[in-house]
């Protein structure tokens, strides 16, 4: 596999799960919060949120826009990079940069001491 390609992937995931947190945090804190991590999510995917914006239906409320917006990082990384990649399968393992971090935690809980 390309390096590239896994390079592509982990972006596409680091912006789709830092849109995600960046919903997540909205439950604890506003937008224009003070408070260190908010701002570095705010500051972190406001440009991709500007990106979509186009598509972005005015319906949503505020907090619920970068839900939407991770929301076509995951399909496409659903659909598209397993097909990019050549896996023969769907699925969350499927995705490099979770496999990854699946494949370390679980050698990493199942040492024995």
């Amino acid at each position: 596999m390309h390096p590239s390609i896994l390079i592509f992937d982990y972006i596409l995931g680091l912006i789709m799960w830092t849109l995600i947190g960046r919903a997540a945090m909205n439950f604890f804190q506003k937008e224009d919060s003070e408070f260190f991590f908010m701002k570095a999510f705010v500051k972190l995917t406001d440009p991709v949120i500007r990106l979509f914006k186009i598509i972005t239906p005015s319906f949503l409320i505020k907090p619920m826009v970068p839900l939407y917006v991770a929301w076509f990082f995951y399909m496409f990384r659903f659909y598209a990079m397993p097909y990019i990649l050549g896996y023969s399968v769907l699925g969350m393992l499927s995705f490099p940069l979770e496999s990854e971090i699946t494949e370390f935690l679980i050698t990493l809980f199942s040492k024995q001491h």
